[in-house]
């Protein structure tokens, strides 16, 4: 099954341990995801189901493509990497 993980950062603004769920997109993997947690689909989706634009995901180390639909494809193997994009100086 597909690992889901979340940065640390992340988890300091809302709860969200990582996570092995079934699933064959981001789309799916996040579902199992945020069945048990509301918040953090709040936070990471915006209300069209779309990553909001402070968030990012990473599948297998590259970054998911489909930021609307969510429709990257995942492996049994791939590691879902979900964190919150940073900026500053």
């Amino acid at each position: 099954m597909p690992q889901v993980v979340f940065t640390e950062n992340l988890k300091r603004h809302v709860d969200c341990a990582s996570a092995k769920v079934e699933g064959r997109t981001v789309n799916e993997v996040l579902g199992k995801v945020f069945e048990n947690n509301p918040r953090l689909e709040r936070y990471v989706l915006d209300d069209q189901g779309a990553l909001r634009k402070h968030m990012l995901v990473f599948v297998d180390g590259s970054p998911a493509k489909d930021r609307i639909r969510l429709s990257d494809p995942v492996s049994d193997s791939s590691e879902v990497f979900v964190m919150q994009a940073l900026s500053g100086g």
